[in-house]
This record gives structure tokens, sequence and C-alpha cells, in this order.
């Protein structure tokens, strides 16, 4: 394992984890306060409205937004019992923090092409679902009735009685203890996708946990029958426990977190869970923020901009659309030192890694299409794309990549299961009427929380004057106005608001205050 860390900036308003390999972010993920991703979570819904002509059903389980069910995602059999509202899985395993590494051989769903969706369900009808993908801009969720509940070693599957494997653990002697252990445990005819983690578990924990989540399953059914339409009905853990769960051990061996309760929620949780993890935990006790001390702002920042520089003076740019993300490579101030088809091949070569890294850490989705500069050889060609191919090797999302077009262009497909980080830390431009994007002014609210925090000790005044635009005031003194009063009492000062009307919306600034006595 190449020195991966977990780090977890968790404040009251934001939760922030950060996967980090060599000292930069390969992964992000946000949750704030009043917004957390509905990825995962199970509810019961009504069907508001049928579309043969789509074969697809929209349903309020309770969202700002319809949620999208599409014919492929419904159990064809009749819903008299709540055990036919599944059917076998059309996932390969489950996805948390994001599209789910240990996709083993599950089962995909039959085509239901030829069935039509006026058969399976009918509008005003109650139904179970799982929240596939989150709702994404102007799109509401993507659900499903194939149910999938994650723990720690193992996925329970109760759409299905298949066992699969984790691809992950590659020692075949190793899959097929695993695979005659859970089929040895299991005394139902529930389906399991044992996980990466459980690679050298002994049976008993494999047992324990089968057992936890069976209970699981029969209170979700038992709040099923009870519970009104609609409604939550299984929500997913936290983004920090979801770390916890996920990520540490098989894809970091260290988490450190800022905040002393969120540790102890993490230490609660490992005590109960896996014991043997608590010592991989450590609490950051600095006077910097967490993320200044391990350098990640900047990657952050440069995950928001349209055109990222490279070392050797060449750029990428990347464009986002609603149907596909398109990156262009060009070799800016970079002029070689040799020939032009070497300069060409070394852009593209250092272009390949900043590309993965990108689209990892920004979260990009759906098509992709890259537009290298064009290479005469095909030599050079195929070193890109063999390149290209290696890069994302380690991305744990799946993807899907076309070898290189006699246009220089790859085709790629990337797993998407939530918004892009743009969407979620931006907002459309209102300066240029959508056609850009700024921070959102919550973002802005929190980046002048932190700037206070980074410049305290030296602050020798008596209390602290912030001159802001006008909307961001407003937002201070209303709705995010805990952000002030945490602030007030971290550094032991009175925090003043100013709004400044000439001000544009990013733009802000601290002044000190003296006391005049």
């Amino acid at each position: 394992m190449a020195n991966k860390k977990i780090i977890i900036n968790d404040m009251p308003h934001e939760t922030r984890v950060a996967l980090v390999e060599e000292g930069n972010i390969v992964e992000l993920f946000i949750e704030r306060q009043g917004a957390s991703d509905s990825s995962g979570n199970i509810y019961k819904g009504r069907i508001q409205r049928v579309l043969p002509g789509m074969q697809a059903a929209f349903v309020d389980v309770g969202l700002s937004q319809a949620a999208f069910l599409y014919v492929n995602d419904i159990k064809s059999d009749s819903f008299e019992d709540l055990e036919s509202v599944f059917g076998e899985t059309d996932r390969d395993g489950y996805m948390p923090m994001g599209p789910d590494p240990d996709n083993g051989s599950a089962p995909r769903a039959s085509d239901k092409g030829t069935v039509n969706i006026v058969d399976l369900i009918s509008e005003g009808q109650e139904i179970l679902v799982q929240v596939a993908k989150a709702p994404m801009g102007t799109k509401g969720a993507r659900i499903t009735t194939y149910i999938s509940l994650p723990g720690r070693f193992l996925v329970l599957m109760p759409t299905s009685n298949h066992i699969g494997v984790s691809r992950r653990i590659e020692d075949e002697s190793e899959r097929l203890r695993l695979k005659e252990t859970v089929t040895g445990l299991r005394q139902d005819n529930l389906g399991y996708i044992v996980r990466t983690a459980a690679e050298g578990v002994e049976a008993s924990k494999l047992a324990q946990e089968m057992e936890f989540l069976k209970n699981l399953w029969a209170g979700i059914q038992r709040k099923y029958q009870h519970a009104p339409a609609p409604c939550l009905i299984h929500q997913e853990l936290d983004v920090s426990l979801r770390a916890v769960r996920d990520l540490l051990v098989h894809e970091a061996e260290k988490l450190i977190i800022d905040s002393r309760s969120g540790c102890q929620e993490i230490l609660n949780f490992l005590e109960t869970f896996m014991p043997n993890l608590k010592d991989a935990v450590e609490l950051y006790e600095g006077h910097e923020p967490i993320f200044d001390a391990y350098n990640l702002e900047g990657d952050i920042f440069r995950a928001l901009r349209r055109k990222v520089w490279l070392k050797s003076g060449g750029y990428i740019i990347i464009e986002q659309t609603e149907a596909l993300v398109a990156i262009d490579v060009n070799t800016g101030r970079y002029v070689g030192k040799h020939n032009l088809e070497e300069t060409i091949l070394k852009t593209n070569l250092e272009a390949v890694k900043e590309i993965a890294f990108q689209v990892r850490l920004r979260d990009l989705g759906g098509i992709i299409i890259i537009d290298f500069i064009d290479m005469e050889k095909k030599t050079n060609q195929e070193k890109v794309f063999t390149a290209l191919k290696e890069a994302f090797s380690k991305d744990r999302s799946k993807t899907h990549i076309l070898p290189m077009s006699e246009m220089g262009l790859i085709q790629m497909t990337r797993k998407r299961i939530r918004q892009p980080l743009s969407r979620q830390l931006c907002e459309a431009c209102f300066y240029c009427e959508g056609e850009g994007y700024l921070l959102s002014a919550r973002t802005i609210c929190y980046n002048i929380h932190r700037e206070i925090l980074r410049n305290m000790n030296d602050m020798m005044g008596a209390g602290i004057t912030l001159k802001v635009n006008p909307q961001i005031a407003e937002l201070l003194l209303g709705e995010e106005n805990h952000i002030i009063i945490s602030l007030e009492k971290s550094i032991g000062r009175r925090v003043t608001i100013y709004p400044e009307a000439r001000f544009h919306l990013e733009e802000f600034d601290v002044l000190e205050t003296y006391s005049t006595d």
C-alpha cells in the first residue's frame, strides 16, 4: 500500500473526507448539514406516474424530486408479498463511497425489453426501493427494487441466492475458501458478495456479520409493513463511518480526524465491528486546519479549474456537459528538446497521469472523450493508450477504455453514482448567466471560516471586522450564523459582519479591530 491515509475535516456544518496517496488527494467526499448523500438509502415510495413509452416510472420517495425507476430495475413477480419486491440483483455488488471495487460475480438482471412496465407496476402503488444514484442537477435519484446491504466483509443481497467473491481477491485458494465458508454458513436463501476486506478473515467473523445483516434486513421488512409512504426506511452511514467501513486498511492504512467527538464516534464504531483497527485512528490536534497541514486545499482548488497546467508547460482543458466530459490536451509552453513527435508523446504521457488524477478527484462519470495531441506513429498511440489503462487501474470506479481512434480520440466510460465535485462545491454563475461557475455562497462562508482560523495566531486585535458581499453577509447573519458563533468561540474574539455592496460574491476582507479603552 503506497502511503495512503484518510484525512477527515469534521466540522458541525460540513464533513470532508479525503483519501490521500503520496501526499495528494485521489478521492474527496463531502457531506453538508441537511444535505447528506442519499445513495444507498432505502425508501418506501409511492408510484406517481408510469410512462409506458419510456418503460419507466416516477416514484415519490420523499425527496425534493421524484425518483426515476426503469423497467429493468423492477422485480417482475407480483407485489402481494414483501419478499416478491425483490429479484436477482442487476448490480455487481454495492457502491458505498462510490462505485465499489468489490464488484464480484453477481448475476445481472435479465433483459426486460419485451416486458411492458404497466404489467409490473401501477400508479398509486407502494414499493420498497433503494437509491442507486443520487440526484444530479435536474435529474432525480435513480432507484431500484434490488436491495444491497453492505457490511465490512459482506454485502447482503436479499434479491438473489447467488454467492460471489470480490475480483480484487486474486488468490484462487482464498476465493474458494471464502465461497465455501459463506455457503456453509448460510441458513437461508439470501445472496452475498464477499468483499475485499474479508480476505484472510476467519469463519466466525463472517458468521457474525451474516447474522447482523440478516437482522438488519428483517428490521427493514418490519418497518416497511407499518411505515406510511413516502418515507425513509433505512439510512446509509454518514460519510465518516462509510470511510471507515469501505476505505480503512485495504485503501488506506491510517485515519486522521480533527474532531474529538467525531474521533470517538469512529472508535465506538470500530469497537463494535472492527476492534483490531482502533490503533489506525489518530486525533489531529494541531493549530493549523487539518487540510492545510496536509497541503490538500491546493488540490481541491485545481480540481475546480477548467484549465490544469502540467509540469512540462503543457496543459489540459476539462469541459463538463450534461451528457459527457471532453478533455483536450495541449503542448502549451512546452517546446521540447529534440523533434516534434517526441515533444507530443511526452506531453500526452504526462497528460495521462493528470487526467486520471483529475477524473478521479473530480468524480467525473458517464462518457468521457479525451482529445490527445495527434501522433503520427502507431507505436506512440499504443503507448498512450496503455499508459491510460494503467493510470485508471487503481480507480475504484468501473471504467471501460477504447483504443485511440484515427482522429486521436480516446473514448471511455466511468461509472457515475453521485454529482461531480464541481456540482457539489459550485453553482451556476449569475454574473455570466450560467455560462460558467463560481463558488457557492455556503462554500465562501466555509472558506472565510477556514481563512480566519488559519491566521488567528497572528491576530492581535480585540475583535475582527469581516467585509463581505451583501449576499454573504445575509447568509452569515442568518442561516449560517452558527459559523460565526463557532468562530467567536474558537478565537475568543467578537466578529462583526460588514456588507460591502461593491464586493464580488467571492471577495472578502478580514480586518482586525482594536479597543479604544
